[in-house]
């Protein structure tokens, strides 16, 4: 762990370095001046849904069904035929 003072520019930035660049940060405000940065990878709101427990065990039966059944050419007009 190393400690590193930094400036916060007059666009209100503050750089860490060359080797974050592009990456995602949660930054949490503890107190007012006392912030926590952490890197990682975020889940986008519009897709939170993908990981309810609901959902999620959906998704995984449908994946664990086209794991064993392989993709296959559809007859359309047989399609068509069976429609009520």
């Amino acid at each position: 762990m190393s400690t590193v003072v930094k400036t916060v520019g007059q666009s209100g930035q503050i750089a860490l370095g060359k080797a974050y660049a592009g990456r995602h940060v949660l930054v949490d405000e503890l107190e007012p001046g006392v912030w926590l940065v952490k890197l990682g990878e975020f889940i986008p709101d519009s897709e939170r849904w993908l990981h309810a427990p609901a959902a999620k065990a959906d998704l995984d039966e449908a994946i664990a069904w086209a794991e064993t059944h392989p993709a296959a050419e559809s007859d359309l007009d047989d399609l068509a035929q069976r429609l009520p």
